[in-house]
């Protein structure tokens, strides 16, 4: 499976998860998802995330004057965003628990021989 689909899957809970550790603008989130790992996000995949929890009422967002060039928009979590983060984070650990069940409960790796069914 290519990792942009699973990158697709799993965007949005690590939008949430960022921005529960801290407030952040736009391409600050995007830096600190690419830092954490997330080396494949694109911007624009990011910002749609952004807008679409801001419209759903999951962040809040306010801008702030900048020194260096215009105000930027800053994104947190509103308290419906802390109950869609808490939902997502269950959700993703009953699909992790199942993958692991269908693996035997070990990583497997590509090369590595294991029993046919």
């Amino acid at each position: 499976m290519r990792s942009s689909q699973l990158l697709k899957g799993v965007l949005e809970l690590a939008v949430l998860l960022a921005l529960e550790r801290r407030t952040s603008y736009g391409l600050e989130l995007v830096e600190r998802l690419r830092a954490a790992g997330l080396r494949d996000v694109a911007d624009p995949s990011v910002y749609g995330v952004l807008r679409r929890l801001e419209k759903d009422g999951a962040l809040v967002a306010r801008l702030v004057p900048s020194s260096s060039g215009p105000a930027r928009k800053y994104y947190e979590l509103s308290d419906d965003g802390r109950q869609v983060l808490a939902e997502a984070q269950r959700e993703w650990s009953q699909m992790a628990d199942a993958v692991s069940a269908l693996s035997g409960g070990t990583a497997q790796t590509e090369g590595t021989e294991g029993e046919s069914p």
